[in-house]
């Protein structure tokens, strides 16, 4: 079944089995999306084999990219306001006054005085002193802190393009005939000719706008790569989350006249990690972004924990088809359908 845009799921434990791969596969499912932020080198190429044994769909390697995150920290973890903290290197085991952080080099870079938000100001710390590769902190809103979860410091410190594991997993995907590759946080066109060196000139390049830098060399960026993806949950750390969605706009619209296929990322069915229906609004916002001029669109915790992967991936594909069907013009008595209950099955559960 061909969709009339691209649609990227995301694996995880709730898709990787035979089962939801084929419904995926059947949906229209464009490419399967692996993300190496929350994927094991390791496991790596146990995965890719595994989809490859059941299911046609080509794959995409999203990379780590050059971002700071935490390390490994023990369960139920949580900081309350006014408590002091220590962000350390990797190699040790985070707790309510120990932070590990990745990577943990970049630490030294972190300016006294400034601010530190974990995973979408969910914790935000000021830094008090940076002594041997450490930092001393205050925790200014408290909260709890997960295992690998995003950390964004102002001013932001300088890191490479690639980490190791971006470097091993992309050579391990290579060797498993995987053509596409997504290169997180991409923040200028150099960063698309590096990873070029190291694909070759065959595979795919989606280059992940997610930063203000990102933005702000968008026009360089896209002379450079092939396609383009919008992630709104890693850009809104960074700009306002008012301004996200006329960004959106503007972005698509940039990569519109450029010809570059343009993707969008993040929250767009979040309420179907818990629910068989979406909100209205998440509804809305897919057909607006797809009125914006998105060639495609991602899935991402909704397919890859959600309990309703499969659902998820169906409602998107139906959006889709309604939003091509309207291009040829509606009149208000076709907009409006058959009633909700006549497309459901008698539990009520989903489309009949």
């Amino acid at each position: 079944m061909r969709l009339p845009r691209a649609l990227l799921c995301t694996l995880g434990p709730a898709s990787l089995n035979e089962r939801v791969l084929s419904q995926l596969e059947e949906l229209g499912t464009s490419r399967f999306r692996i993300n190496m932020s929350h994927t094991e080198v390791g496991d790596l190429e146990r995965i890719i084999r595994y989809i490859q044994r059941y299911s046609k769909v080509p794959i995409s390697i999203d990379t780590e990219g050059a971002r700071l995150r935490t390390g490994v920290m023990s369960e139920g973890v949580a900081v309350v306001e006014g408590a002091h903290v220590r962000l350390v290197p990797e190699a040790f085991w985070g707790d309510s006054f120990t932070i590990p952080i990745v990577p943990g080099h970049a630490i030294a870079q972190i300016v006294p005085g400034s601010r530190v938000s974990i995973d979408f100001n969910s914790v935000i710390l000021r830094i008090d002193r940076v002594v041997d590769g450490t930092a001393e902190a205050t925790v200014l809103t408290g909260g709890e802190i997960g295992s690998r979860k995003a950390v964004t410091a102002f001013p932001s410190p300088k890191l490479p393009t690639f980490s190791e594991k971006d470097l091993l997993a992309t050579r391990i995907a290579l060797n498993n005939h995987v053509e596409e590759f997504a290169l997180s946080f991409c923040e200028h066109p150099e960063a698309v000719d590096q990873l070029r060196k190291v694909t070759g000139p065959g595979p795919t390049i989606v280059s992940k706008i997610e930063s203000q830098d990102g933005v702000r060399n968008l026009d360089g960026i896209l002379k450079s790569t092939d396609k383009i993806l919008i992630d709104r949950g890693d850009l809104s750390r960074e700009v306002r989350i008012e301004g996200i969605p006329l960004l959106q706009k503007a972005i698509i619209h940039r990569a519109n006249a450029a010809k570059i296929p343009v993707y969008v990322a993040t929250n767009l069915l979040e309420s179907m990690v818990t629910r068989r229906v979406p909100t209205r609004a998440e509804v809305n916002d897919v057909i607006n972004t797809l009125m914006d001029g998105a060639d495609g669109l991602v899935l991402a915790a909704e397919t890859a924990i959600g309990k309703h992967p499969v659902e998820a991936a169906q409602m998107i594909a139906t959006l889709m088809r309604e939003y091509e069907r309207s291009l040829g013009g509606d009149h208000l008595e076709d907009l409006l359908g058959d009633p909700p209950l006549s497309s459901r099955r008698a539990d009520g559960s989903g489309p009949a």
